[in-house]
């Protein structure tokens, strides 16, 4: 499994414009709208907040992978934003979070849903890829480094 198997490049945000935790779970949600999936945002919103308050998925390393699982999905979604400010995420490490990778999984695939978040935190121990993906100069040199073009 790699890395770029579960995105799309129409779910990469090269630039969050959300400031604040809520704000960019919503604005990488609101990513869905027009790819033809049917979501409601609203739902979407309550189960990534839902998992947040059991934990934050501000992994540390300016890195955060939110996740849940939906109803409404028959395969995995994967959304990546990327923050050259950051944003504070109550980040285990308590920094700026710059990096993150949405999830979203069916209700019914929690083996995937595993080996993909294993995937992803993979590859994001990667300091290289880190500090290539944060230092990026435009959407498509972000998405040459995912594997996309």
């Amino acid at each position: 499994m790699n890395i770029s198997d579960n995105l799309v490049k129409d779910l990469v945000i090269y630039e969050l414009q959300s400031s604040e935790k809520a704000e960019v779970l919503k604005e990488m949600v609101s990513a869905l709208e027009g790819t033809g999936l049917e979501i409601d945002v609203d739902e979407a919103m309550r189960v990534l907040i839902d998992r947040e308050k059991l934990g934050t998925t501000g992994i540390g390393d300016g890195i955060a992978i939110p996740h849940g699982k939906l109803e409404c999905l028959e395969e995995i979604v994967v959304i990546v934003g990327r923050s050259a400010d950051g944003v504070d995420f109550d980040s285990l490490d308590m920094k700026q979070c710059k990096i993150f990778f949405m999830v979203l999984a069916p209700e019914q695939g929690a083996g995937t849903h595993l080996k993909v978040l294993a995937q992803i935190s993979r590859q994001l121990k990667d300091e290289a890829f880190r500090q290539a993906f944060i230092n990026t100069n435009d959407k498509d040199e972000l998405l040459k480094l995912l594997g996309l073009n």
